[in-house]
């Protein structure tokens, strides 16, 4: 048995994954989608902006997807959505990206966070098209951006529409493009103001304007196709309370949307009782906000969530990413959480810089002590709490002092996962208009130092022949391994 130690240090930062498969007949390999209560299906005038000419007979379902994500696990769990509604209505799903040219159409999930995430999803794009396939474009880059010339002739599913995506697969299918359909209306209870009816590509008379529906986005009660058939991601909201200077996800994801603690914990308990799910990813772009927007606070969720874990002993619960002055006010329910038995001892809280100048510069609304206080205050709290947190190198306006700054405080904290990005101006931030204050060589030259600093201290040291409980969930990569994680979330290799 080993402990692995978990770093993030490529300029990507991407959590690129392949694309899932299911449905009724397969490429590769098939699992069953599990029944749920999505509905995607609707008319051709419910679709939203439909263009092209009068398409050959299409039997519906025929068609193979292939599904690729990018980015975080929001972006996972839309990407399981949308393949859960595809194989419930018959479309087989490509399983690898090896196989990518046997499907007919490419479904496109993006990631904006960063440059070499989108460049790979457009080099993507531009394959598909090389290779006639039909495409349809999906998450947070044609979102922010889908006025943009590039998408063109491509059909596009909103980051609030993940549940038309049969409607929109199957038109593209018959030859025509679709943009951003309106969403399914939902029930009344927690929503949001009427969206943006959808981009026309077409002289027909604009779509009525759409009904409110729910603050989150799609039900999440909907048919999924898991990536690990073990793991359940739980979006509990969705977009922030944030402005942050680089950042353009905001532009995608938008302002704050929760869904309802009775939507989150019957999700939850449906998929551990009935889909053999034994590990839950609550996740969001910022999971100490959540409630916020309803008049609830995160421990609003956290209560019931302990109280519903008894129930499967088998499970484990994993607390997505939080920033530090949403979970700052509720640190001592945060650790009475955390030290829950089945909920992991982790907690994932970016700093991005340890210099107040360049946080308030970022827009990140704490400084570097508010940010000490919530990592030790857990590191305190929790026995055996692992801290995970992300740092950006080379802001613009980042001097060889703030990076000092960043240096001595990853020194004195020394956490075992880091996430270690260089600054990529995001087009249309507030930060990219910036005038970097230094050579483009020195954000490399900063990368490696932090690099360095990591590689330097062991964490894990000391716990070679130790035993530990973990749960075990997926398969290494060589076929053989096991891989699972003990209560610290710490990597265990079988």
């Amino acid at each position: 048995m080993g402990v692995r130690r978990r770093k993030a240090k490529t300029a990507k930062g991407d959590d690129d994954s392949d694309g899932v498969v299911g449905g009724a007949s397969v490429v590769e390999t098939a699992v069953a989608a599990e029944d749920g209560a999505g509905e995607a299906r609707g008319s051709k005038e419910e679709a939203g902006a439909v263009a092209g000419t009068a398409p050959d007979f299409v039997l519906p379902g025929s068609q193979s997807v292939y599904v690729r994500t990018w980015g975080c696990s929001h972006n996972s769990s839309d990407a399981e959505y949308m393949s859960g509604l595809l194989a419930q209505h018959g479309h087989p799903l490509v399983l690898s990206d090896t196989a990518a040219d046997t499907a007919d159409v490419w479904l496109l999930n993006s990631c904006t966070v960063k440059g070499p995430s989108e460049a790979s999803f457009l080099t993507d794009v531009r394959k598909a098209q090389q290779l006639g396939k039909k495409v349809v474009v999906a998450g947070c880059v044609p979102q922010a951006s889908s006025r943009d010339k590039r998408w063109e002739g491509i059909s596009i599913i909103g980051v609030q529409q993940i549940d038309r995506v049969v409607e929109v697969v199957e038109e593209t299918i018959r030859g025509n493009c679709v943009q951003k359909p309106d969403p399914v209306p939902t029930p009344k209870s927690a929503t949001t103001p009427s969206v943006a009816p959808p981009t026309t590509t077409t002289d027909a008379p604009p779509a009525p304007v759409p009904k409110p529906r729910k603050a989150g986005g799609a039900a999440l009660d909907l048919p999924k196709v898991r990536r690990n058939t073990l793991v359940e991601i739980v979006p509990i909201n969705t977009g922030c309370l944030n402005q942050c200077t680089y950042c353009k996800t905001k532009f995608s994801r938008g302002d704050l949307g929760s869904y309802p603690p009775s939507a989150i914990l019957a999700r939850i308990e449906h998929v551990l009782q009935y889909e053999g799910v034994t590990e839950v990813w609550i996740t969001s772009e910022d999971v100490g906000a959540w409630g916020r927007d309803l008049g609830l606070a995160l421990p609003d969720l956290l209560s019931p969530l302990a109280a519903l874990l008894p129930r499967f002993p088998h499970a484990m619960l994993r607390l997505g990413m939080t920033n530090p002055p949403h979970i700052r006010a509720h640190l001592a329910s945060l650790i009475e959480f955390l030290n829950h038995p089945q909920v992991y001892a982790f907690l994932h809280v970016p700093v991005q810089s340890g210099s107040d100048k360049v946080l308030r510069d970022m827009r990140r609304d704490y400084d570097a002590q508010g940010f000490w206080e919530v990592a030790i205050g857990v590191r305190k709290g929790v026995e055996g709490a692992t801290i995970a947190t992300d740092v950006i190198c080379g802001f613009p306006t980042e001097t060889s002092a703030d990076h000092a700054a960043t240096l001595s405080l990853l020194d004195r904290l020394r956490p075992p996962v880091l996430h270690i990005s260089q600054f990529y101006p995001r087009p249309g931030t507030p930060a990219a208009r910036l005038t970097p204050c230094f050579p483009d060589r020195v954000k490399k030259e900063r990368s490696r130092e932090i690099t360095r600093l990591f590689d330097s201290y062991h964490p894990y040291e000391g716990m070679e022949g130790s035993t530990v409980r973990c749960l075990v969930t997926d398969v290494a990569s060589d076929g053989v391994k096991l891989v699972g994680h003990d209560k610290s979330y710490r990597q265990v290799v079988l």
